[in-house]
């Protein structure tokens, strides 16, 4: 009797067995191959919708757990196809699944362990998908993560983004790696996409890549500015170069002389708010007081410190730089400003001096010739006195914590007197005086970073030949090694060129309004960001690149 039974109990476990086996058989096959239209069709599960059962899961919070318990649909789907967005992504690895797209109970979380250095990135994120956020360790289905990862996990401003199970996790080793992950996520899921399953693994070519804005030709509003500064973060853009004095205008609050500053003009107070904004989207602004040129707004206070030359002429834009006088004024405007930009680079401009320009600037100007030889001996020269003055101006800088930066044509060869080698060259013209071949700084080990007038010089009113930047055209023939004319130099010096900024110039002011110059800059905006952070060729061409530039305006 007691055997019969174990028999009885042995044949009961096998058919159980058995039918459990012949239904999760038939579950498989049923999700392989679609699910019963109505009218009694067959619709194959890849085409069904994957936004109605993760918005069902997404209606149950539940805490996402790794568990053989429950699988990831992967057979429902084909392998994810790489996002598209500007600048492009550098690496996706796909995979099946859904993809993410945010529903009403997702949030964005960010662990307390890191919540002082990306809640600002968060809150930002969520208010732009219109979701929660959330300080917590613990992430549910169709949350969005962010964490900081190890300081060596890779590369400044790196981050990888993986969808997966529902939920998105973005990671980088500093801040701005996370908000560039962010700023990727956005753009996938802009016009009610879905960010694709599979990882994203992405970081810039290039670390200073931009805009340069003249302030003081035009005025711009703060509204604008602050305009730009979110369009340049949402590219992954990371500078804003500031130049706000010129011959025309000094477009900034002075408090320690209020007598040189333009009507209208940024308060310091507006100055902070946007110095706050680009900080928040990872942004430096790179202020730029030029001297010892461009300084007509300053002189028209200072008459006395007018360059003159021999005949008693006029010089336009520049201050007498034998008159210390004149430096201890520019000095004075330095050292106010520098708390009010704290960003690690400065601009000192020194281009254009015009007295250089004469055939014989000894002899054009003898008071000049006269301090450069008290300075550097009996064959000293004019030019060497500019370079004395460029580097006094990179000391004040320096001293603030600054890393000084000038334009090229400022850089002078052949003197006793040589630039310090920390000034970090901005290369636009080899047309000026004084204007080397680009080669010349690389050779000398300088870091060179690219404005190069042929491709990235937006001057209002065209004037000079100059003609606007096309979009177009720096996507298909610009690349960072263009940094004169059209010929690249070698690619072995590619290292020493650090990015490269679009430059909007305002000769004549009144030729453009400022809604204009944003729509005229948003496209080669978006292909300079393409350029910098990706160094091989793009793989859309650009019909397709500038249809998704238009998604994302």
């Amino acid at each position: 009797m007691m055997r019969q039974t174990k028999q009885d109990r042995r044949s009961h476990l096998i058919a159980t067995a058995t039918v459990a086996a012949l239904v999760s058989l038939a579950s498989v096959q049923g999700c392989t191959t679609g699910s019963a239209a109505p009218g009694g069709t067959r619709t194959p599960a890849a085409a069904a919708s994957p936004d109605r059962a993760l918005s069902a899961s997404a209606a149950t919070p539940t805490a996402i757990t790794p568990s053989a318990a429950e699988p990831s649909p992967t057979g429902s789907y084909p392998l994810s196809a790489t996002p598209g967005t500007v600048p492009a992504v550098r690496e996706h690895v796909p995979a099946r699944g859904p993809g993410w797209r945010p529903a009403p109970e997702a949030r964005v979380v960010v662990p307390p362990s890191d919540s002082a250095a990306l809640s600002d990135e968060g809150r930002l994120l969520a208010g732009e998908l219109h979701i929660g956020f959330a300080e917590s360790v613990d992430t549910r289905r169709g949350d969005v993560q962010l964490a900081l990862g190890a300081k060596d996990s890779g590369a400044p401003e790196s981050y990888t983004l993986t969808v997966r199970d529902g939920q998105v996790r973005i990671t980088g080793p500093d801040q701005a790696g996370v908000f560039y992950g962010t700023r990727t996520l956005k753009q996938e899921v802009t016009g009610g996409r879905s960010a694709p399953e599979g990882t994203v693994r992405d970081a810039p070519a290039k670390p200073q890549r931009g805009l340069n804005l003249d302030i003081a030709r035009k005025n711009f509003t703060p509204d604008w500015i602050e305009g730009r500064l979110r369009e340049m973060a949402d590219l992954k853009l990371n500078q804003l170069g500031l130049h706000f004095s010129d011959d025309q205008a000094f477009r900034i609050q002075s408090d320690t002389h209020p007598e040189i500053v333009s009507t209208p003009h940024l308060t310091k107070a507006q100055v902070r708010e946007i110095t706050a904004l680009a900080a928040r989207l990872h942004i430096a602004v790179i202020p730029e007081i030029d001297s010892p040129g461009h300084l007509g707004a300053v002189l028209r206070a200072h008459p006395g410190l007018q360059l003159r030359d021999s005949q008693g002429r006029v010089v336009k834009g520049a201050v007498d730089i034998a008159d210390p006088a004149a430096a201890k004024l520019v000095d004075e405007l330095l050292r106010e400003y520098l708390p009010l930009f704290p960003g690690a680079i400065w601009n000192l401009g020194a281009d254009e001096y015009q007295a250089l320009v004469y055939r014989d600037p000894q002899a054009s100007f003898p008071q000049l010739t006269a301090a450069a030889r008290q300075r550097y001996g009996p064959t000293a020269r004019v030019q060497d006195l500019a370079t004395g003055w460029l580097n006094d101006r990179a000391d004040v800088v320096r001293s603030a914590g600054r890393a000084p930066a000038a334009w090229n044509d400022g850089f002078f060869t052949g003197g006793l007197a040589q630039p310090a080698q920390d000034i970090q060259v901005e290369y636009w013209t080899g047309k000026e005086g004084g204007a080397r071949p680009p080669l010349e700084y690389l050779r000398e080990g300088r870091k060179v970073v690219n404005l190069n007038d042929e491709y990235l010089y937006y001057v209002l009113g065209e004037p000079n030949q100059f003609t606007y930047p096309t979009g177009k055209r720096i996507y298909e023939q610009w690349t960072p090694l263009v940094l004169r004319g059209t010929a690249a130099v070698p690619a072995t010096y590619g290292d020493r060129i650090l990015g490269a900024r679009l430059a909007v110039w305002c000769d004549l002011a009144g030729a453009q309004t400022q809604d204009q110059v944003a729509a005229g800059i948003r496209l080669p905006l978006a292909a300079l960001s393409q350029k910098l952070w990706d160094p091989r060729t793009p793989a859309l061409d650009w019909t397709s690149f500038k249809a998704l530039a238009d998604r994302f305006q």
